[in-house]
């Protein structure tokens, strides 16, 4: 039977609107993100050839930097090709979503109206990539491949089984909590569907796309520190699966979670009490699966992957999509194939999902509308409290850098003006026969770019230097040890009184003993309450040529 006019509109409009929504980043600027530096130096590494494990080490797989890197190899190092790297991960989630759609055989419609939720609330504001974001789309991809080899009579299954088991452990490789949920929820849909199907092999094709991904990344890691590095649990490192935390975080808030399972549940109920009946159907059985699933995994990936705060919003459009459903199946007059139900549905989704795109349409208009404030709006919704952070920088005065790297970000006027100082300074001008030692404890770590030394490498490097996370007592001695022994010729350390020991103090406490603090600007964040500091050697403070005074 030939398709209809409907059908191919619908065929053709899911996968426009996942592309369209993905490409708006390209066609923007953007402050800098908080945080993004860790982002861009793994890609830099990896693109520079360095090896992970063993020219660095980091606390999780490596497999988060790898698109980012294959992306700086063909657009350049800048920050603005992370956004274009993000532009291909949010195609690829949007399209590996809209596969699962599709082997569970949700209606064309419905399934359309499912994508621009997805699009809606988990893509498009991630202009940025980020590993909690990155794991959890591995996933999607690793759960698509499985279902469509479920679902299928292909004479291909078994590679898409193995392709799907691949992809799971690629996903652990990216993250370990998000990754090993993934598997644990890709391991239920094929033990079902083994018992279901009575295929007895779909276990063992699946576990071998597992086993032989683990050994194509693993065994070229013999002989690093890799056992060191990797695993949240192990010392150093500690723990961050409580359950405790879990279920108080679950019955405390976790409001979008609960109602979600309460109407699952309620619509499911006729057929949980008929559950032979349910066990039959395969696809509904597939569908509940997957759809309690995620929502489980979001509820315990809130707690062990905690920044940024929304980093589980992912289960919205398993859970919306699955209700509608139920619904449509319970009511014969709501038809998802018909242009009206469509359009409707969809609306609401733009209504329900506003604030997404409406706070970077606000953005824009309020950095175009800055100085048109006049004192006749002093006192409004936005300015009628004093601010105690009288320091503070408001986004629409951020300004840009021309220095490689920061292409079309925008910072706060203090920090570009400090970056202006420092590239000036003698520690990184003066004409040297050996190589400068610089150490960047901060964000700007596209400065390398400009500056020109080489990065400390080795099995005792850490990637980035989040105090407890990806650096331990180990690496804070070896550190303060250099900077002991004055081992740099210049220090830019970013102290941030807010936060935990994000930048160890103990190795500001040691540069304050051992080096001069020359100059001070805002670091690219907000609130702009955190500082920049520059250290130069004590002997070889009076030779520079940083003049701004400290704040």
């Amino acid at each position: 039977m030939q398709p209809t006019k409907l059908q191919r509109l619908l065929f053709t409009s899911d996968i426009l609107i996942i592309i369209a929504f993905a490409l708006v980043p390209l066609f923007s600027t953007f402050p800098y993100r908080v945080n993004i530096f860790l982002s861009w130096e793994g890609a830099y590494r990896i693109s520079q050839g360095q090896t992970p494990f063993q020219d660095f080490g980091l606390p999780m797989g490596y497999m988060f930097w790898v698109v980012p890197a294959f992306f700086f190899k063909i657009f350049g190092p800048g920050l603005v090709t992370l956004v274009k790297a993000q532009v291909f991960i949010n195609i690829l989630s949007g399209l590996a979503f809209r596969s699962m759609l599709k082997s569970l055989q949700v209606q064309p419609g419905l399934r359309l109206a499912g994508v621009l939720l997805f699009c809606l609330s988990f893509s498009f504001f991630n202009f940025w990539p980020w590993y909690n974001h990155t794991v959890i789309v591995y996933e999607f991809v690793a759960l698509a491949l499985l279902l469509k080899a479920i679902t299928s009579q292909n004479k291909l299954r078994l590679l898409w089984f193995a392709a799907g088991g691949a992809f799971l452990f690629i996903s652990f490789f990216t993250k370990q909590d998000g990754g090993g949920m993934a598997i644990m929820i890709g391991l239920a849909l094929i033990g079902y569907a083994s018992i279901a199907d009575k295929k007895w092999w779909y276990l063992p094709a699946a576990l071998a796309g597992i086993a032989l991904a683990a050994a194509f990344f693993l065994l070229p890691l013999r002989g690093t520190d890799f056992g060191y590095w990797f695993n949240h649990g192990q010392p150093p490192h500690n723990s961050r699966l409580s359950a405790f935390d879990i279920v108080d975080e679950f019955f405390t808030n976790s409001q979008w979670i609960k109602f979600y399972l309460f109407i699952i549940l309620l619509l499911m109920l006729p057929r949980l009490l008929k559950w032979k009946q349910l066990w039959a159907d395969k696809m509904m059985m597939l569908f509940f699966l997957l759809t309690v699933g995620i929502l489980a995994e979001a509820s315990i990936f809130q707690i062990t992957s905690y920044t940024p705060p929304d980093n589980n919003i992912f289960f919205h459009s398993f859970a919306a999509v699955f209700i509608l459903q139920l619904l449509g199946q319970r009511m014969a007059d709501l038809n998802f194939n018909s242009i009206k139900t469509i359009t409707v549905v969809m609306a609401g989704m733009l209504l329900w999902w506003s604030g997404t795109y409406w706070k970077y349409i606000n953005r824009i208009v309020s950095r175009a509308n800055s100085g048109e404030q006049t004192a006749a709006a002093a006192v409004g919704r936005n300015t009628y409290m004093i601010k105690s952070d009288t320091s503070d920088v408001p986004m629409s005065k951020w300004i840009f850098s021309n220095r490689k790297g920061f292409e079309k970000i925008y910072m706060p006027p203090s920090t570009v003006e400090g970056i202006e100082r420092v590239m000036k300074m003698d520690a990184v001008t003066k004409p040297t026969d050996k190589p400068r030692r610089i150490l960047n404890f901060t964000e700007l770590t596209p400065l390398i770019l400009e500056m020109k030394y080489e990065q400390d490498r080795g099995i005792h490097i850490p990637l980035w230097h989040h105090r407890g996370v990806a650096m331990f007592d180990r690496e804070t001695k070896l550190y303060t040890d250099r900077v002991h022994n004055k081992y740099y010729d210049l220090v830019l350390f970013e102290y941030m009184p807010k936060l935990n020991n994000f930048f160890p103090f103990e190795v500001r406490d040691s540069l304050l003993t051992n080096y001069e603090l020359v100059d001070s600007f805002h670091a690219p964040r907000r609130p702009t309450d955190t500082w920049i500091e520059v250290f130069v050697p004590k002997h070889a403070a009076k030779d520079s040529s940083a003049t701004s005074p400290l704040q």
